[in-house]
């Protein structure tokens, strides 16, 4: 069995695009979702589950499902291969490998494109593993993905989402910026972002500004903004020795203080 953990923005609708893919995947997820095919009790999750894809939050909720209260190492005796889609720190990922038994193939395969590309089928994933591993799983990953980049062993994946993302976190919060300045001078909204999206400053929240769903939110610890503060975390987590971290911080501290837009 296929089993997807963590249901809510992004893997809710990548559990939807396996299921139409005809693999019969089900959901867990801690809240219950009402939906018969996303189950809330481990017990009815684990028995027979050979793949996971886990889409949790951080990384005490991947504890909790591998090793905790979940326990799905201890509790699904058929689990043969992990895939590892939240965004993590690359050191946490790499010490994945020493905590779980070498029979289970690990894959690490965070995404990008925001939940209208969970819902579209158009993920990008960025993938760890060996050069065998990442040729089995396309064809899963391909239900719910367009495009796919083995960026080397487990964990680069990961490395090369956290760097990924705090380029999204630069653009989030200077777009953010640029908006409430153009506000604040006359400028209509609009046209400046089809002027942003064919010009020098085109990047993919400006381009995607009225279909990203968290375009327009202000921070909170548990929504996607929230989240990119987190990002940003894991990247200055595995920093190279010695790096000026001065900007990222910056940038934290930046969509830290950002107020909804209407």
């Amino acid at each position: 069995m296929i089993g997807l953990a963590g249901c809510g923005r992004m893997g809710r609708p990548m559990l939807a695009a396996l299921r139409d893919g005809g693999t019969g995947a089900i959901g867990f997820d801690v809240v219950d979702k009402g939906v018969g095919h996303i189950v809330g009790n481990v017990m009815a999750f684990a028995p027979r589950l050979e793949t996971l894809f886990s889409v949790v939050r951080d990384a005490a909720e991947t504890d909790a499902l591998l090793f905790d209260k979940q326990n799905l190492i201890g509790t699904a005796p058929n689990l043969a291969r992990i895939f590892i889609c939240s965004t993590l720190s690359p050191h946490y990922v790499r010490d994945l490998r020493a905590r779980i038994p070498d029979h289970i193939t690990l894959i690490d395969a965070p995404m990008s494109g925001a939940q209208v590309a969970a819902e579209n089928r158009a993920l990008s994933f960025m993938l760890g593993g060996t050069s065998a591993d990442i040729d089995d799983a396309i064809p899963l990953l391909a239900l719910m993905g367009q495009h796919f980049h083995h960026m080397g062993d487990f964990g680069a994946g990961m490395q090369a989402k956290v760097l990924n993302n705090m380029l999204a976190a630069w653009h989030t919060a200077m777009t953010r910026l640029v908006l409430d300045w153009a506000d604040a001078t006359g400028l209509d909204q609009d046209k400046l972002l089809q002027l942003i999206h064919t010009s020098s400053g085109q990047n993919w929240l400006a381009s995607g500004f009225d279909s990203i769903e968290f375009a327009r939110d202000g921070y909170a610890p548990d929504n996607t903004i929230g989240i990119l503060v987190k990002d940003v975390a894991a990247a200055l987590d595995a920093a190279p020795e010695g790096a000026d971290q001065a900007l990222p911080r910056t940038i934290q501290d930046t969509i830290h203080a950002l107020k909804p837009r209407p």
